[in-house]
């Protein structure tokens, strides 16, 4: 059954869904809220909780990384962030949260045209290594080649790369692209890929051997790529389709699983309700977060898109502090908005629906009820 419908006479397009869009639907069964595990692994890695840390730096912070680490989760540092342009970066934080108006974005390209010092992401990473607590960094595609080794040898153990969108098969007539198969293949590491928003790039992905893919492109609180390129993929259909190439993937490479991981459109404790439901194995949280009272960006919420130095595709954006990461995480909440209490409120949509982990409760019932302000209860 085909669910295009046409936009004029020369032009069809498929029908999307953001999280927005769906619902989750009770079932005949209830439990209880304890009895409900909301752990997964990636690799050699058991995580109690479903959530990877967005590597932006008014999110992610060596000391944050740590602090989630701690709390359940993975912290994925960018490497190409602040932390790795300046031995002491806290002023810079100071001033971005203070600027005003036209010039936010002209002197984040300012700040952030400092060069990366590959002594510095050895540092940040041992930090984290030393903790005791899972070690994630992430470069971009076009880091990644010239990066990549001083990372691997700071002795990370889950390598991302992330840009706004990832394919397998990058064609440049200027430069030597990153060969993702021979890439992932050769190193000793597990590697989350992405943005991919389809079945076909997201099993490209798969194939070159990634341990996890992130689905999403300009999905966030902070991006404006809809504005500036005309590109979004609404998150619920992105999910379910790149969970279909996951199922597929299975099949064809005889049981190996790739993680599924939605990256972005998850800014409060439903949207990860229903990111789960429609097929990820767990989110990467930006705006969520960013919200904690230490996260680095004091209540301001930016990406690398933020300050591009050719075609800015992202803000900074006031996104407040509710409260600390642990309350964000686990609580307790002392508002109704679902911006606290993520887990929480996880455990207790897989208890009302009657199932007890996550890969049974991808399973659950999901109907079409798009939001208004009118239907929300």
């Amino acid at each position: 059954m085909s669910n295009e419908i046409e936009i004029g006479r020369g032009k069809r397009g498929r029908r999307a869904y953001s999280f927005d869009d769906v619902a989750v639907v009770p079932s005949r069964r209830t439990r209880d809220p304890q009895d409900v595990s909301v752990g997964w692994q990636i690799d050699a890695y058991y995580v109690d909780i479903p959530v990877l840390a967005a590597p932006m730096d008014s999110v992610m912070s060596p000391a944050t990384a740590i602090l989630l680490g701690k709390l359940g989760g993975i912290g994925v540092l960018d490497l190409e962030g602040l932390w790795t342009r300046y031995e002491d970066p806290e002023p810079l934080f100071e001033e971005i949260a203070t600027l005003e108006g036209a010039e936010v974005t002209r002197r984040m390209q300012e700040i952030y045209s400092a060069p990366i010092v590959p002594e510095l992401i050895t540092q940040r990473l041992h930090e984290v290594r030393a903790a005791g607590v899972t070690v994630a960094g992430k470069l971009s595609p076009q880091s990644t080649q010239q990066h990549w080794r001083t990372v691997v040898e700071a002795g990370v153990d889950l390598f991302v790369i992330r840009g706004t969108t990832v394919s397998a098969e990058h064609v440049s007539s200027t430069a030597e692209p990153l060969n993702l198969k021979r890439f992932i293949y050769e190193l000793d590491v597990p590697v989350v890929v992405g943005g991919a928003g389809t079945y076909t790039a997201a099993l490209h992905l798969m194939r070159t051997g990634a341990a996890g893919v992130l689905v999403g492109f300009g999905g966030g609180a902070a991006h404006t790529t809809r504005t500036s390129l005309g590109i979004h993929t609404p998150m619920a259909t992105a999910v379910a389709d790149v969970a279909a190439a996951r199922r597929d993937y299975l099949d064809e490479s005889g049981g190996r699983y790739v993680h599924v991981i939605a990256d972005g459109g998850v800014g409060r404790s439903g949207d990860l309700v229903k990111a789960v439901a429609v097929g990820a194995d767990a989110v990467m949280l930006g705006s969520s977060l960013a919200r904690a009272q230490e996260a680095p960006g004091r209540g301001w919420h930016w990406g690398s898109e933020a300050h591009h130095p050719q075609l800015p595709r992202g803000e900074r954006v006031r996104v407040g502090t509710v409260g600390s990461l642990e309350q964000i995480l686990h609580g307790p909440s002392d508002t109704p908005d679902g911006t606290v209490n993520l887990i929480g409120a996880l455990r207790r949509a897989m208890a009302t629906t009657g199932y007890s982990d996550l890969k049974e409760f991808q399973r659950v019932e999901v109907v079409v009820s798009p939001y208004t302000p009118n239907n929300n209860r």
